[in-house]
């Protein structure tokens, strides 16, 4: 029967050509953007965990709650003991500290008198550390478009954009004005040996990177960080395990009542990720019911259409004898046909183009000027085993349900006039 249904489809295109255009371009664009959301939630998820929150961060309880405002009067004191603690028990993280900070960044005249200042948000890294992994975190190599890499105390790097404005080039000396850990002013004297661009509006606006002990020493913190952020050493993010190490490590001080007790929170836990990432699963699956309803209403008609077009065939199939449930089920037969080779063309068809901007990227920087979101300013789509099967919900479910509806009026068909209807 289905290689009879089959030819009749090939056959005679008049009536499959219309619903295999809608289903293919309908699948085509729910893969595609299917993998546009994939490619954006893994965009933002690698980005938020490299430059901001770890897979999983320490804090004090206090700093946490204030983390915005970036607290360093809170930050945790004793980081040395902590993370030799941290890499006995948790191996399977790397383990690295940081300190944000702000303030002003000062740029000399010849004569030694402030010529420009600006605001700066800096990070300070474990640099000198052969073993610390910021260098691969930040990608630094790639970021740095002038200049060189920091590699000695005293010298710093700094957002491309932001010398741009003040007119700075490798090797000038810049004078940082900020906080100390307790409130008092604090002034270090830095050498800009470089400049780095990210690619991300938020990073590239006003960034220093300085190393951990320099700004230790300038803002009176030794021994202290306002954030240990861990990392999986595949650098994929994995939320259940790293809800049950934070949970086993939250445990171990749930009894402690000091507020500068440390507080382990995972990637989703900090700045509200988890409902953003929750409202990005929630529109990948609106996005499919949406096309399923919209395709369901167009083939819907395109069968109304059909079955006008069809009403001799299918009077004649029933004066014969046919039975109308056999009928009917050999059109839903039909249309999951016609349903799953448009899936087949729609879903070549969106990969094709999800592949090209897996590989090519999107350049959405003219959306991102006012962004404070860690997102690459180059969106790529990501591709995934599930990219291949998720048009045939909406190709195949679209077909069958609109052929469901304006098929039923197979059953409304009365035999006792069907040889009236016919001599007519």
């Amino acid at each position: 029967m289905i290689g009879f249904l089959l030819k009749g489809i090939i056959r005679d295109r008049s009536r499959s050509l219309f619903p295999f255009l809608t289903v293919s371009l309908g699948v085509m664009l729910t893969v595609f953007l299917y993998c546009y959301i994939n490619g954006l939630e893994t965009n933002f998820i690698d980005s938020t965990a490299r430059y901001a929150s770890g897979h999983v961060k320490i804090m004090t309880r206090s700093y946490a709650a204030e983390a915005d405002q970036i607290p360093n009067d809170l930050a945790y004191i004793g980081v040395n003991s902590l993370l030799e603690e941290l890499s006995h028990q948790y191996p399977e993280l790397i383990w690295t500290p940081r300190i944000r900070f702000a303030g002003l960044l000062d740029v000399p005249d010849e004569v030694g008198e402030t010529k420009i200042q600006g605001p700066i948000s800096g990070i300070a890294l474990d640099l000198f550390n052969p073993e610390s992994p910021e260098y691969s975190i930040f990608d630094l190599k790639r970021a740095l478009v002038a200049g060189r890499l920091p590699e000695k105390m005293g010298e710093a790097l700094l957002s491309a954009d932001l010398a741009q404005t003040m007119d700075l080039k490798p090797g000038d000396k810049v004078t940082l004005i900020s906080s100390t850990m307790d409130g008092s002013l604090a002034v270090a004297n830095f050498t800009i040996t470089g400049f780095i661009r990210f690619g991300i509006t938020a990073l590239d606006r006003g960034a220093m990177i300085a190393d951990l002990r320099d700004i230790q020493q300038a803002l009176d913190m030794e021994d202290a960080a306002g954030e240990i952020l861990g990392f999986y050493k595949n650098f994929v993010y994995r939320d259940k395990e790293a809800t049950l190490l934070a949970q086993n490590f939250n445990d171990r001080y749930k009894d402690d009542k000091d507020e500068f007790a440390p507080l382990m929170l995972t990637l989703k836990k900090q700045s509200g990720l988890a409902e953003l990432l929750g409202m990005m699963n929630l529109f990948s699956s609106v996005l499919v019911l949406i096309f399923v309803v919209a395709m369901a209403i167009v083939l819907w008609n395109a069968g109304l259409m059909g079955s006008l077009r069809r009403y001799g065939e299918i009077g004649v199939r029933l004066a014969m004898g046919e039975d109308k449930g056999h009928l009917y089920r050999s059109l839903l037969i039909e249309s999951a046909i016609i349903g799953f080779l448009g899936s087949l063309a729609g879903t070549a068809l969106g990969l094709a183009v999800s592949y090209y901007l897996q590989a090519h990227g999107i350049d959405i920087s003219s959306l991102m000027k006012s962004s404070s979101l860690l997102v690459v300013e180059v969106l790529r789509t990501k591709v995934t085993a599930f990219s291949y099967f998720i048009g045939f919900i909406p190709g195949v479910g679209a077909s069958l349900l609109g052929t469901a509806i304006s098929g039923l009026g197979v059953y409304r068909r009365q035999t006792s006039v069907l040889m009236k209807e016919l001599e007519g």
